[in-house]
């Protein structure tokens, strides 16, 4: 039955400490993705560290330092299934620290799970200009995730008390700037859930009878079925690449495009290192091939740790490989710039799993964002609220593609002063190339 599953990645996304990594945890061990004897030892390791309510978050912190801190410092991949999907969770940090963490993570999801902590104070906090719930919404939308569930955390506790009025209030005011970056809302399951005592999540809360939509797991078998581009070039960008004892240099990363499979020739962008593939394995089970959405990790040949590195993007050695892109002109929108950007700008750019800064070399001109007609030539500055197309030029080699070729590769964020002043996607994307006029030729 597992083969014929579909299979969607998800991001648990949202503010520090509105219950992420316990209401995952707690998901993925009522599904049987975890057994009752490692949720004890959970248990009592948190007890001794008088931490016992985040036994079902350590399902995911499992790294000692986030154990210490009681926050989710890196994106924990795990697997559970229900009848009809095969899911898995990248659990995202929240904390602003880790905002680089979270969007690698988002990049690579189908569909982005919002948690929200409920009680009085706690929903205020990590909505405000200094929280992260609204940051968050607007990245998944930048970085392709179209569909999303909202949680209503932590309706158990104090200040929230199973009450629906609290929870009317959250729905009215997420639901409303939900709109305004995009989503199409009345697609949008708001579920009121405790993460910790279980309401909602596998099936209907005694506690809450005045909600009448689905419960947790019921919203997620509901979700459209991803689009999986198998026909194109091979795109995966690298996550991670860890060096395995006895068996080598395994890069990792969601297929984006494309198929790999094991003996395939291998090409890294933007540095062309060229290698083959000795193996694909998914959740530690070797596999034939992995296909768009699936997250892999795959073992190399002949190349170290050193050679490649996350932002990197393997792609198939023969047909289309990934190149480096000299520079790139982008459609940007200014969402929350607090000056003016002109010429020379070089702030951060997160495109896929890359984090490099780039420079605005010449802004082209300025445009109305919904109508998209050109209202100035060469301006002298874009400020928020304002769109524009943008000639800019990396900082280091980088691989990006044309939005309506490649799009998990061709959206960007634009990251400065430990906030998103901007976002983007990329028109085309050009090289250095010189023809027989002397002009600058654009990479095919």
């Amino acid at each position: 039955m597992g083969k014929e599953k579909q299979h969607v990645s998800l991001a648990v996304i949202g503010h520090v400490d509105s219950g992420k990594s316990t209401s995952t945890g707690h998901l993925i061990y009522k599904c049987g993705g975890i057994d009752e004897r490692t949720i004890a030892k959970f248990e009592k390791e948190a007890e001794e560290m008088g931490k016992a309510s985040f036994k079902y978050a350590w399902v995911l912190d499992k790294l000692k330092a986030e154990r210490e801190r009681g926050i989710t410092i890196d994106i924990a991949l795990w697997k559970f299934e229900s009848e009809k999907s095969v899911f898995t969770i990248i659990d995202a940090p929240g904390h602003r620290d880790f905002i680089k963490n979270m969007i690698t993570g988002t990049s690579q999801a189908d569909v982005a799970i919002l948690m929200i902590a409920s009680p009085s104070g706690e929903f205020e906090s990590g909505w405000s200009k200094e929280g992260q719930t609204r940051e968050h919404a607007l990245l998944s939308f930048t970085m392709g995730v179209k569909q999303m569930i909202v949680c209503c955390n932590k309706m158990d506790a104090k200040g929230a008390d199973y009450k629906q009025d609290r929870y009317d209030e959250i729905k009215a005011e997420v639901g409303l700037y939900l709109k305004q970056v995009g989503y199409k809302i009345e697609t949008v399951p708001f579920i009121p859930i405790s993460g910790w005592v279980g309401d909602n999540m596998l099936e209907p809360s005694t506690n809450m009878t005045w909600y009448k939509g689905p419960f947790l797991l019921e919203a997620l078998d509901a979700l459209k079925p991803p689009k999986r581009p198998i026909l194109k070039p091979l795109r995966l960008p690298l996550q991670d690449v860890y060096k395995i004892s006895g068996i080598g240099t395994v890069p990792v990363g969601r297929v984006e495009t494309g198929v790999i499979k094991p003996n395939m020739s291998i090409t890294f962008g933007p540095v062309g290192t060229t290698t083959d593939c000795k193996s694909v394995e998914m959740h530690h089970e070797q596999v034939v091939e992995a296909i768009p959405g699936d997250n892999v990790g795959f073992n190399v040949k002949g190349l170290s740790c050193s050679d490649i590195k996350r932002g990197y993007v393997a792609s198939d050695a023969k047909r289309e490989p990934a190149q480096n892109t000299d520079y790139f002109k982008a459609q940007v929108i200014v969402m929350n710039h607090p000056g003016q950007i002109m010429n020379g700008y070089a702030p951060v750019l997160d495109c896929h799993t890359c984090h490099i800064a780039c420079k605005f070399t010449e802004i082209e001109n300025k445009m109305d964002k919904r109508t998209g007609k050109v209202t100035e030539e060469f301006p002298k500055f874009l400020k928020s609220g304002d769109a524009g197309i943008v000639r800019m030029t990396p900082s280091k080699p980088m691989v990006v593609e044309a939005f309506n070729e490649f799009p998990p590769l061709g959206r960007f964020a634009v990251r400065d002063m430990k906030q998103t002043v901007a976002v983007g996607v990329i028109k085309e994307t050009l090289k250095k190339e010189k023809t027989d006029t002397g002009k600058d030729k654009k990479k095919k």
